[in-house]
């Protein structure tokens, strides 16, 4: 499964990408208020910094405002995914910029049907939001089941984005699930490598070093 970091955040990325655990980014208007840069700037120097996709998107409502800026982003770098929602006129855009040749992520899903309409329309990635549908007494995790057996039963090429990840235990769940890709906090990522079991033993195995009196180095 790839690992997307959920961040516009230009350190956060660094710090992941020097271990391998960044495949590309996502970022939101949310994310790009929370960075307190610029749009065009941060996405360039993301884009920059990672091989991968990075997923930048529009806020238009309707479906020419939408192609116009998804080609105004995509004119950033060649990795650069455009982000239009799941509406009816975001699969109009979707149709279009992803017959230029262009990525589209298709978010704001949450339903099975949403996301069979992203792939007829031709979306790079469909983002299922796993979070809002558990904050609503929904199964997040069951979404990307659905779609998963429905993209499989007809060998659609869209890659499912699991997005609006809350948990390490959610991004262990979408693996299981095949999942394609994950996106994530930094914070949920670095949370991955927590157990209390290794604090433990590697506390035990501190204090029994110590014992011995001896040095490495």
């Amino acid at each position: 499964m790839k690992f997307f970091v959920d961040t516009a955040v230009v350190a956060e990325i660094a710090e992941l990408a020097v271990l391998g655990m960044v495949d590309g980014v996502t970022t939101n208007p949310s994310l790009i208020l929370k960075s307190g840069r610029d749009i065009i700037e941060v996405t360039r120097e993301i884009c920059a910094l990672v091989k991968g996709p990075v997923s930048a998107e529009v806020v238009a409502t309707t479906a020419d405002e939408m192609i116009a800026e998804g080609r105004r982003l995509a004119g950033i770098a060649e990795n650069i995914a455009v982000k239009v929602p799941l509406t009816w006129d975001g699969l109009k855009a979707c149709k279009v910029l992803s017959g230029e040749g262009r990525m589209v992520n298709v978010t704001l899903c949450f339903s099975a049907n949403q996301a069979l309409l992203a792939a007829k329309a031709g979306a790079t990635f469909i983002s299922p939001f796993i979070g809002r549908l558990d904050d609503i007494n929904l199964d997040g995790l069951q979404l990307i089941a659905d779609i998963r057996r429905i993209y499989d039963n007809y060998g659609f090429q869209t890659q499912i984005l699991a997005a609006s990840i809350r948990s390490a235990n959610h991004m262990s769940e979408c693996a299981k699930i095949g999942a394609d890709v994950a996106t994530a906090p930094p914070a949920v990522i670095k949370a991955m490598a927590a157990h209390v079991l290794t604090d433990k033993g590697l506390a035990q195995f501190m204090a029994d070093w110590v014992k011995t009196g001896q040095k490495i180095i």
